[in-house]
Formats: C-alpha cells, structure tokens, sequence
C-alpha cells in the first residue's frame, strides 16, 4: 500500500510517516497543497490522509478538486476542528473519515487500514500459485502447507508478484507499488528483496529473473 501524509507540523508529519513506514506502507510526505497536489498528479495512492489546515490554504478544496477530477482516493482528513458543522463540511467536499486532534495513533493507523480496504478494485483475500499461498488479511505466507516469516516488505513485493502471476513486473513496477519516494529507483533494493524472498521460499524457485525487464512468478493464480 502507498500512502500520501499531508501535514505541514514539523513533528506530527514525520511522526505519522514514520509509524506507517514500520508497519509496511510505503509513504510520501507533504506539507502544502500544492506539494501534495503535485505528487498526487504523478504518483498513485491506496490512501491519503490529510490535514486541513496548510500553510497554502484548506485541504478540503484540494480534496473537491480531486473529486471533480475524479480521482477516487479515499481521504482521512486530520484536524483539530471537532464541531460536527465542521465533519460535515469535510465529508461534503470528498473526505471518507474525519479524525479529531488530538488522536492516538493506534486509530490512526486503524482508520487507514479500513480505507485502503475500500479500494473499488478489492485485494484478493488469498492468493495461490502452485503450493505457495498468501493470506491478505491474516499477512500471512505459507509453502506447502509451512507457514514462513517474511519482513513486510517481502510481503508486499511478494503480493505484488503473486497478484499478477505469470506477467512479467518490471523493476519500476514493483518500486511504484512497494517503496515510496526515499528510494532510490537507481539502487539493487528490488534485487535484495526478491533474493531474500528466493531464500526463504526455497526450492523449487518460483520467481523467474527477466534479463534487462523485472521478475516473474511462475504459473498462474
């Protein structure tokens, strides 16, 4: 999952990003409109969560202006405004959920969770290929019936791989869907992941190398 964090505090921003970070989200951080805007223009997001108040104004107009340009990405909205005149001016500009500051970022990351779940192009709970399986909701990955221990990033580079089984994903591919912007496309990072994943799946491998394009898992889901 690949989420947008809008939040010009210099300690809830990074704080938020980091958090979500060590759970397996690859994040991007910004803190004025036009900044998220722009990244929004380049990037997709599974979620975003926002705070209303930015240096460059409201993030509610920015929201419509998403909705009017159909854009679908569910928005968490972050603010200190708790009156309910407020919440429902949020939700008609777009937001899907209003989070009140001050929060536990337990719930944060819970409210994240629930909206990157109502995705209109629904994750598979449970993707197979050959004696391989990976449970989605339960994070949970198994071959021939044992159950392993992958990092959350095997996990996703994994699902990523499973989900289109028998396509070849090219290393762009997988870094758009599985890092965020503090990676470096340039670097082996793909590479050190799926020689990991190799270790821990054992034989017989299931990942194909493709000279000069990515990887792909052989068989069919």
């Amino acid at each position: 999952m690949r989420l947008l964090v809008v939040e010009d505090d210099h300690e809830l921003g990074p704080a938020i990003t980091a958090r979500l970070r060590t759970l397996g989200f690859a994040v991007d951080h910004a803190r004025y409109r036009a900044e998220a805007d722009l990244k929004m223009s380049v990037n997709t997001y599974d979620c975003v969560i926002a705070d209303r108040g930015l240096p460059d104004g409201d993030a509610l107009v920015l929201i419509r202006t998403w909705r009017r340009a159909g854009r679908t990405v569910p928005v968490l909205v972050l603010t200190a405004l708790a009156a309910v005149d407020d919440r429902i001016s949020g939700f008609e500009h777009g937001a899907d959920d209003y989070l009140v500051k001050p929060f536990a970022m337990a719930e944060l990351v819970a409210r994240t969770r629930a909206l990157c779940r109502r995705d209109q192009h629904p994750r598979l709970p449970e993707l197979t290929v050959a004696d391989l399986t990976l449970d989605v909701p339960s994070h949970r990955v198994r071959r021939a019936g044992v159950l392993l221990t992958l990092t959350a990033k095997e996990f996703a580079v994994l699902e990523a791989l499973m989900v289109r089984a028998g396509e070849a994903v090219t290393r762009g591919d997988l870094v758009e869907r599985c890092w965020d912007e503090m990676s470096d496309p340039a670097s082996n990072v793909v590479d050190v992941v799926i020689r990991h994943l190799r270790r821990k799946l054992g034989p017989p491998d299931l990942i194909e190398s493709l000279r000069g394009v990515g990887y792909r898992i052989r068989g069919s889901a």
